[in-house]
């Protein structure tokens, strides 16, 4: 498909279909439908979770889709289903699992890989789907359900949100198919940053999701969703289900909070796993002076609802301050700012200050992360004896290097306490997470301005010291190195661990309170539950995986070893299911990657200087990819606009061109590069317009020439409208806009697509100054780019 304008009155839906059948000029998006299917009982939910794909085009398909999954979900299974034929998927180490899976195209055959490329985000291809045939693909998968005050929740998310991207690109192939350059803070991020959708198409993909809770002999007292409008009912068996009213969009978490009464409980499964759950004692934190250091992310993707909850989540905090606390207050995006110069006592008058200094704060810049936590590191380092050393940070998470955070900030952390406060509708929960426990502190949610003044009684009682600290089992011979972070308990929030054991029926949990030594004993009752097995096996692997990425890469191996012995998918390991039948007589022939929806809540950004979460929808409608490329970036700005991509201009019409393109300058960006608009980023012209400044993403685009396995015309086609970008951002350049001129050429009928690539890959080749032209399709790879090391071992 050529690019054009998407303009929803010329797009219309095919009756009762959702997104995945929007009408393009070429045909449908591939994804058809997403069904989610859980069963609850007690503190545990099964999940099983099929998308639906169809080819609409009339050549062999590829289709994949960057989707999340909960951050704590263990997936055990997964299946692919084509043509009354059922593919079981089998886990492998994740380089193998490619290779089969690319050799299983090339032979013609249907076949499909789950990867996990962070804890809570995922991508599924499927390949060689014939023309107009359906493949559906079921993951299956184990739940904890977090428990705080009495109540259970179940939280599904159902859209990747854009995610700002530090540090500069960096040469060779992409890592994936998605709209933001590979960086070296970043080097999968093309793998984290599908396109996303602009706001007002009709339909969205056929959503089912419904959650039919088994209380297990406890009395469930209510039920609430707090993002959707849901249905339900009550079964014979005492079950009751909740469904999603249909024409739900995949924009937003799906969360239901189930209200009941949990109790202290050590579960045996009978083949080595115990799960522990010990309800708080009734003792009385003791409150400990406190350096108390507040972070609060004031990037562009906080802009609207939601930092008007942050402002008020961070003034709530700093109210929980007494007189014989100290504190900092930290307002970042692209740059930090200190409402006062280090830790000040937290009198009135500097609590007063605070306050006003954050009534002030508003959306805009970057999301640079890293910086902000070194300070509060640098603040909090060596503080005198007997005072408590405390992080609260107060963000959404959308930032795409967590690996680099944690190697170079994960160990100082790790000796403070840090507290994560998420607001978003659709939060980076896996990574808010992560760094919480770090700390042995609390990770709190917010996803809705009604849910603010309940999360900030929690986080009021939290805030200070925890009930018992330096917690130990004892009497349960446990197998070394296999219990989860055991953390501290907090009032109302229970130790939840799980574990490998040898033997023992009964554990006794040892502690430290205000008031002296404490501990409990409670009995074990063998149950016969596999998910406990896979939710420890996550657990531990997530525990491993974050110190891998702190510098300790000799785990890799038991990494590994771990996540195939107990069949549990890891960032080193990926499943993939292979067709025995050959389908097709060659390889895929038509590449998609599906968009997303953008994030309910999400302000968007408008003209003048588009930002980057703009290109990033104006991608959605960029043509697909040859094999293993992503849709390139950058240079839809300028063109994408003025044909009218986005809504809401002057008059409700489509708005203004902006008057420069999305910088592809090595700044952090949401899913692409920086550009002009303030709160999406910093950049401009390229100093002195030298070609230099692009030269990284040209050499991007020969690599991409390189990898096409035929000349492509809808591929050039697209190329012509990059380019003709990267000379406007130049300020001119007659090569690029020859070459942009020529590669227009594509969409007019009888176009030589052989001509046109040899054509573009010779300017290239001169403007890049490479050596020597990347081989033509078809050719060997021995002239090609120095491939870079495996992307999933970004550590």
């Amino acid at each position: 498909m050529k690019i054009t304008s998407l303009e929803p009155a010329r797009c219309l839906p095919v009756p009762d279909a959702g997104f995945g059948a929007l009408r393009t000029e070429r045909g449908n998006l591939p994804l058809e439908s997403v069904d989610v299917d859980a069963a609850i009982t007690g503190l545990i939910a099964g999940v099983e979770v099929t998308q639906g794909f169809r080819n609409p085009y009339d050549v062999a398909l590829e289709a994949t889709y960057v989707f999340p999954l909960p951050d704590r979900a263990a997936v055990t299974g997964f299946r692919m289903e084509a043509d009354d034929r059922v593919v079981e998927g089998v886990l492998k180490e994740r380089g193998q699992a490619r290779a089969d899976y690319d050799r299983a195209l090339r032979e013609g055959r249907r076949a499909a890989i789950a990867e996990e490329d962070r804890p809570d985000v995922f991508t599924i291809r499927v390949g060689n789907i014939l023309p107009g045939e359906r493949v559906s693909v079921r993951l299956s998968m184990s739940q904890p359900l977090p428990y705080e005050d009495g109540a259970a929740t179940f939280r599904f998310p159902l859209v990747v949100a854009p995610r700002y991207i530090p540090g500069g690109p960096i040469d060779g192939p992409a890592a994936g198919d998605g709209t933001a350059p590979d960086t070296d803070a970043v080097p999968d991020a093309s793998r984290i940053s599908p396109p996303v959708l602009l706001p007002g198409f009709p339909n969205p993909v056929r959503l089912s999701l419904a959650a039919t809770v088994d209380a297990a002999g406890l009395e469930l007292r209510e039920l609430a969703s707090s993002l959707h409008v849901t249905e339900e009912e009550g079964g014979a068996d005492g079950k009751r289900t909740v469904r999603l009213r249909p024409g739900e969009r995949l924009d937003r978490d799906f969360v239901l909070r189930l209200s009941f009464d949990a109790s202290t409980a050590l579960l045996l499964d009978g083949r080595g796993t115990f799960a522990l759950t010990v309800l708080p004692p009734p003792l009385q934190a003791a409150r400990t002076p406190r350096d108390v250091v507040l972070l609060l992310d004031r990037s562009g993707s906080m802009g609207g609802w939601k930092m008007v909850c942050a402002r008020r989540a961070a003034a709530r905090i700093v109210d929980t301050l007494t007189a014989q606390d100290r504190f900092a207050v930290l307002t970042f995006d692209s740059v930090v700012e200190e409402a006062f110069e280090g830790l000040v006592e937290a009198s009135d008058r500097n609590r007063y200050r605070a306050v006003e200094h954050l009534a002030r704060v508003d959306a805009r810049g970057g999301t640079e992360m890293l910086e902000p936590l070194r300070r509060a590191i640098a603040l909090l380092d060596g503080r005198a004896e007997g005072r408590e050393r405390v992080v609260v940070l107060v963000t959404d998470g959308q930032v795409g290097n967590e690996d680099q955070i944690l190697e170079q900030a994960g160990g100082a952390l790790s000796a403070m306490r840090v507290h994560t406060v998420g607001i978003d509708r659709a939060v980076n929960a896996g990574f808010l997470g992560r760094l919480a426990g770090l700390g042995a502190g609390r990770c709190e949610l917010v996803e809705s301005e009604d849910r603010l003044d309940a999360a900030m009684d929690h986080i009021h009682r939290r805030i200070g010291a925890p009930l018992v600290t330096d917690l130990a089992l004892k009497d349960l011979d446990v197998e070394p190195d296999t219990v989860t972070h055991l953390g501290s308990i907090f009032p109302g929030v229970p130790l939840r661990a799980y574990g490998r054991y040898r033997e023992g029926s009964s554990v006794t949990v040892r502690g430290l309170t205000s008031q002296g030594p404490w501990e409990e004993r409670v009995d074990g009752v063998t149950v016969d539950n596999p998910a406990l097995r896979a939710v420890w096996a996550r657990a531990h692997l997530r525990e491993l995986e974050d110190r891998y990425a702190m510098g300790e890469h000799d785990l890799e191996e038991r990494i590994v070893r771990t996540s195939l012995e107990y069949g549990v998918l890891c960032r080193f390991t990926a499943y993939v299911a292979v067709d025995t039948r050959q389908v097709a007589g060659e390889g895929p022939r038509h590449r998609v990657i599906q968009p997303v929806e953008p994030p309910s809540g999400w302000e968007m950004p408008q003209p003048p200087g588009m930002g980057a979460f703009g290109a990033n929808v104006m991608l959605a409608a960029a043509p697909a990819s040859p094999s293993g490329m992503r849709v390139p970036q950058p240079g839809l700005g300028v063109q994408a606009e003025q044909r009218g991509f986005f809504a809401g201009g002057p008059g409700g019409g489509p708005a203004a061109p902006s008057p420069r393109p999305v910088a592809p300058a090595g700044r952090g960006v949401f899913g692409g590069p920086a550009a002009g608009r303030p709160g999406w980023g910093r950049g401009g012209r390229a100093a002195g317009g030298r070609l230099e400044s692009v030269r990284p993403q040209l050499r991007a685009e020969l690599d991409r020439l390189a990898a096409m396995p035929a000349p492509d015309l809808l591929y050039l086609a697209d190329l012509g409208t990059r380019l003709r970008a990267l000379a406007a951002y130049l300020g001119g350049n007659e090569e690029l806009e020859r070459l942009a001129e020529e590669l227009a050429a594509a969409e007019r009928p009888g176009a030589d697509a052989q001509a046109l690539h040899e054509r573009a890959v010779q300017v290239l080749t001169a403007l890049t100054g490479s050596a020597a032209a990347p081989p033509a399709p078809g050719a060997g790879p021995d002239d090609g780019p120095r491939p870079r090391g495996p992307f999933w071992k970004r550590g």
